[in-house]
C-alpha cells in the first residue's frame, strides 16, 4: 500500500471538495469511519485520465463499524446530520457491522474486513482525515489495481457473485467513462 499512498493522499489533499467531505465526516467522531468506494476510486481514475477535477458523482459512501447496535435508523440519522453539515454531497451511510447479512457473508469484524467483500478491488478503499490533518487510507486489498486501472473482482465476486460484478461494470459504464481501464 505504501507505494501509492503518497499519490492518493496528495490527490485528496489537493481536492477542496473531497477535503470538505472528509472534514464533515471526521467531525462526526464515528468509530472505524471512512469515505470509500467511488469517492476515492473516481478521484484516481479521473486524474489518470487527465479529466478535470469535479465533485464526486453519485453517492458519497460513508462506512463505519459499530457492532453494539447496527440499526439502519442510526445510519439515516447520520446522513441527515451530514446533509446539514455538507449539503452539496449525496451521502450514503452504512454501518458495516450489519452489511454481512445483506451480502450473505459471515459477520464482519471491521470496515477493512467488510471491504474485502466488496465487488471490485479498486473500489475497496477508504480514506479519512486524521486529527492531525493527514490522510489515512484503508486499503485491505492494496492500491495497485486502483493505480494500474485494473477493474477486477474481489475473491467473493470472482466466482459465486461474478454476474453481480459484470452487471455493475456494465451499469456503471466504467469502461466507456474510463477507456484506459483494463477489465478482467
Amino acid at each position: 500500500m505504501m507505494r501509492f499512498y503518497a499519490d492518493l493522499a496528495g490527490l485528496l489533499m489537493n481536492d477542496p471538495a473531497r477535503m470538505a467531505a472528509l472534514r464533515a465526516v471526521r467531525s462526526l467522531g464515528l468509530p472505524d469511519c471512512w469515505i470509500g468506494a467511488g469517492f476515492v476510486r473516481d478521484a484516481v481514475w479521473d486524474h489518470l485520465h487527465s479529466y478535470p477535477r469535479r465533485l464526486p458523482t453519485g453517492d458519497v459512501d460513508v462506512v463505519w463499524f459499530d457492532d453494539t447496535g447496527p440499526a439502519v435508523a442510526v445510519d439515516r440519522e447520520i446522513e441527515t446530520d451530514l446533509r446539514r453539515r455538507a449539503p452539496r454531497f449525496d451521502w450514503s451511510v452504512k454501518n458495516q457491522a450489519r452489511m454481512h447479512v445483506h451480502n450473505g457473508d459471515a459477520p464482519y469484524k471491521s470496515v477493512a474486513d467488510a471491504m474485502r467483500h466488496w465487488p471490485e478491488t479498486a473500489t475497496a478503499i477508504g480514506a479519512r482525515l486524521a486529527d492531525d490533518g493527514r490522510i489515512d487510507l484503508n486499503a485491505p486489498l492494496g492500491l495497485e489495481d486502483l493505480f494500474s486501472m485494473r477493474l477486477i473482482p474481489t475473491d467473493a465476486f470472482a466466482t459465486r457473485k461474478k454476474s453481480v460484478f459484470d452487471k455493475r461494470v456494465f451499469e456503471k459504464g466504467w469502461l466507456e467513462r474510463y477507456p484506459l481501464l483494463v477489465s478482467g
